[in-house]
């Protein structure tokens, strides 16, 4: 259970930092879409986003599409019973592969960036079948 919660930890963690790394390109450049955010700083609305913010959002969404499903299979591992050495390796890789994800995906870098998804959608299944089994015994 320690080990479950802190990955959520730090998947929060990671999660906030892009909220916080698209604020910074934000404020760094005085550049918002949102009328009333501009309207704050005595800016007219940009039209686009800026490229920075732009990824950090597509980050944001990937994760939105995979992490929530490791919350999910994580906590059913823990309910479950389901502990030991292949569910906290499954459970620390994926956080990790999700934070390279990210730190790729923010610098443009593939296949890293592919490599890095694959070994969390890997350590999902994995999950998966950890939960599976379980349920099946």
């Amino acid at each position: 259970m320690k080990v479950y919660a802190l990955c959520v930890l730090v998947l929060f963690i990671k999660m906030l930092a892009i909220s916080c790394y698209q604020g910074y390109f934000r404020l760094r450049h005085l550049a918002f879409t949102n009328s009333e955010d501009a309207g704050f700083f005595k800016r007219a609305a940009s039209v686009q986003e800026l490229p920075q913010v732009s990824r950090g959002a597509r980050a944001w969404a990937n994760d939105l599409e995979n992490i929530p499903l490791f919350f999910v299979l994580g906590g059913l591992c823990v309910a479950l019973g389901v502990t030991g050495a292949a569910t906290t390796w499954l459970f620390c890789t994926f956080t990790v592969a999700r934070v390279m994800h990210t730190l790729m995906y923010l610098s443009g870098r593939q296949p890293w960036r592919t490599v890095a998804y694959g070994a969390g959608v890997a350590c999902l299944c994995g999950l998966a079948g950890v939960v599976g089994f379980s349920v099946m015994l």
